[in-house]
């Protein structure tokens, strides 16, 4: 598998493609996804699904023009539908701008196939009451969106937040990921499952 990332948008969010053959899948479109679609062109891979980690504003300003583009279909956790009620999900939070509204079907945590390779989608609550990871177990990488990050943690103040539930979820289904699994953040570098349990403040021996 080939992953690509893209800074994206006001907020600079990691926008990946993940390409294995012919086909490719995005995670998070956090901008105008014109050098997403430049890459597909020159690897000749067709689009088939927009695959959302969470419903946060920044992650989706360019789901809509991808998806019209290429006629890929966008997927998402039920549980953050209800941000799209507010400025979290719609844009317009600090003045940044609003998005284009978009269609998406629920996933729910489970087994599917992606890219010819099973992926499993695993929940992981607690940034957002909806926030996904794709784990893709053949390749050893798995897409985290903003529940970790290099060092660190996403933000557990906005609505449908809980610290108690981020923690538990990375401990209870990222750390169980083999430890050479690479793990690509919302924002940030790429980072790996041993170096999180070794060295993330938030999960070592420095945080008890």
């Amino acid at each position: 598998m080939q992953v690509e990332m893209y800074s994206l948008g006001p907020l600079e969010t990691n926008s990946y493609l993940a390409v294995e053959g012919a086909s490719a899948v995005a995670v998070d479109v956090g901008g105008d996804p014109a050098p997403m679609l430049r890459h597909l062109e020159r690897c000749g891979a067709t689009l088939t699904h927009i695959l959302l980690t969470h419903l946060h504003f920044d992650h989706a300003y360019g789901v809509k023009a991808l998806a019209e583009a290429t006629g890929a279909t966008v997927h998402a956790g039920a549980a953050d539908r209800v941000l799209l009620d507010s400025e979290l999900g719609q844009g317009g939070f600090m003045g940044l701008p609003r998005l284009n509204p978009y269609a998406f079907q629920d996933l729910a945590e489970g087994e599917t196939e992606l890219l010819g390779q099973p992926c499993r989608v695993l929940a992981t609550p607690g940034h957002s009451p909806g926030s996904l990871t794709y784990h893709f177990p053949k390749a050893g990488v798995a897409f985290t969106g903003d529940v970790l990050f290099y060092r660190s943690i996403g933000r557990t103040d906005f609505p449908g937040g809980s610290l108690d539930t981020l923690l538990e979820a990375v401990r209870s289904k990222l750390f169980t990921l083999p430890g050479e699994t690479v793990l690509y953040p919302g924002h940030g570098p790429e980072t790996t499952v041993t170096q999180e349990k070794l060295h993330n403040p938030y999960f070592s021996d420095f945080a008890r």
